[in-house]
């Protein structure tokens, strides 16, 4: 019997699988709510950093105190095939803790390092807010950003833990990889949506310096990875394209100014021998042409509310993608289980007809609306339908 690590790389390689892979991203808020339906738990006592209030100010201060986490993790509790193992490092401009610029008990506004300032929740996920933006101009970016970013750093990668993860990951038989954001995302948290899409038409030289600039430090960063921590199996790119129906630009837009980026990281990790999983949340298909000529090995999620077909992609692509993903969350959040055990068949079935080489995923992730009874459940109807 294939281990996880050899079947999906079959899976990758074209070569014979003997099932189809699994995997899922699930929330740390969907955790802590399963810890209470079920899932295995456990109470330790550790030293936490919190965010304090006294006398009107807020600091970070370490407290030991008893709390609730999983007993296991979810690759192993539910015996998925892939798992990430570090690659992120500092890709922003400025270094350094972020500048806090205003708190209060339920959320957080941070200035990153590239001038951009965001609001988060504290106590639960969510998208951050955009409030304001310092990179609106080339002149801006050209003065105060892009001198940070033209020399390797080491300071930027944690050489050490990602080492450590990709060994152990390794023992266990995981396929892993090492993720990260790329150039898309990067505009937008840098730039913002107006100044971004306004950039695109009015200055595309602006455009092509920053992915040039940012294509080159992330190559070079990746490189240190692998000389000292070690090469994965694989790499994934989240670079989310789309919305609910479209993509945020042209698909000749994104044809001039940023697949050819795209291009070129692939081809450096291809001559690691690594295939490159793009994780691009929202609509796909008009970019689906672009994302097989860039040489992408791997596609997910294919949010279904988004309007994506992975029936249709996989009668388009099978020969030349892995499809990651596709299996309607919203399926998932009406606790029905005979639905559930019919479209999950249904899915695998449809899937393995088109001869897709796949590894079954939700469309998006797994939030609060999942229970983890329902979680179960969805895997153990995958492992009825799982072998090739």
């Amino acid at each position: 019997m294939l281990t996880a690590r050899a079947n999906t790389r079959n899976l990758f390689l074209r070569k014979p699988a003997e099932r189809v892979g699994l995997m899922d991203n699930i929330w740390g808020d969907t955790l802590r709510k399963w810890m209470a339906q079920g899932y295995p738990a456990r109470r330790v006592r550790k030293t936490v950093k919190e965010r304090v209030c006294g006398n009107g100010k807020w600091e970070e201060r370490e407290v030991e105190k008893e709390v609730t986490e999983p007993a296991v993790d979810p690759a192993e509790h539910f015996g998925f095939d892939m798992i990430g193992v570090g690659g992120w490092f500092h890709m922003l401009p400025l270094k350094g803790p972020q500048e806090i610029v205003e708190e209060t008990e339920e959320w957080i506004i941070r200035r990153n390092g590239a001038g951009a300032v965001l609001k988060y929740w504290k106590h639960k996920s969510g998208t951050p807010e955009h409030i304001d933006f310092r990179m609106t101009s080339r002149v801006v970016w050209e003065r105060d950003y892009r001198p940070h970013l033209l020399h390797l750093d080491r300071e930027r990668v944690n050489i050490a833990g990602a080492r450590e993860a990709l060994a152990r990951r390794r023992r266990q038989g995981y396929w892993t990889f090492y993720g990260h954001l790329f150039i898309w995302e990067n505009l937008r948290q840098s730039l913002g949506d107006l100044c971004l899409y306004e950039s695109l038409i009015r200055d595309p030289g602006w455009i092509h310096d920053y992915n040039r600039v940012h294509t080159d430090f992330y190559k070079r960063h990746y490189k240190l990875l692998f000389d000292e921590a070690g090469v994965p199996d694989g790499i994934w790119m989240y670079e989310d394209l789309g919305y609910k129906d479209r993509l945020f630009c042209s698909p000749r837009l994104l044809s001039e100014l940023i697949f050819p980026y795209y291009r070129e990281v692939v081809d450096f990790f291809h001559s690691y021998g690594l295939p490159v999983v793009l994780h691009t949340c929202g609509s796909t298909r008009e970019a689906l042409p672009l994302i097989v000529e860039a040489g992408f090995d791997g596609l997910n999620p294919m949010e279904i509310a988004a309007g994506n077909d992975p029936l249709e992609y996989a009668d388009k692509y099978a020969d030349r993608l892995v499809f990651i993903g596709g299996f309607d969350k919203r399926i998932l959040e009406t606790h029905d289980k005979r639905l559930i055990r019919r479209e999950v068949s249904r899915y695998m079935r449809a899937m393995k007809a088109r001869g897709a080489r796949f590894v079954f995923a939700s469309d998006h992730s797994i939030s609060t609306n999942t229970d983890y009874e329902d979680f179960k459940y969805m895997v153990e109807v995958y492992r009825e339908h799982m072998r090739y």
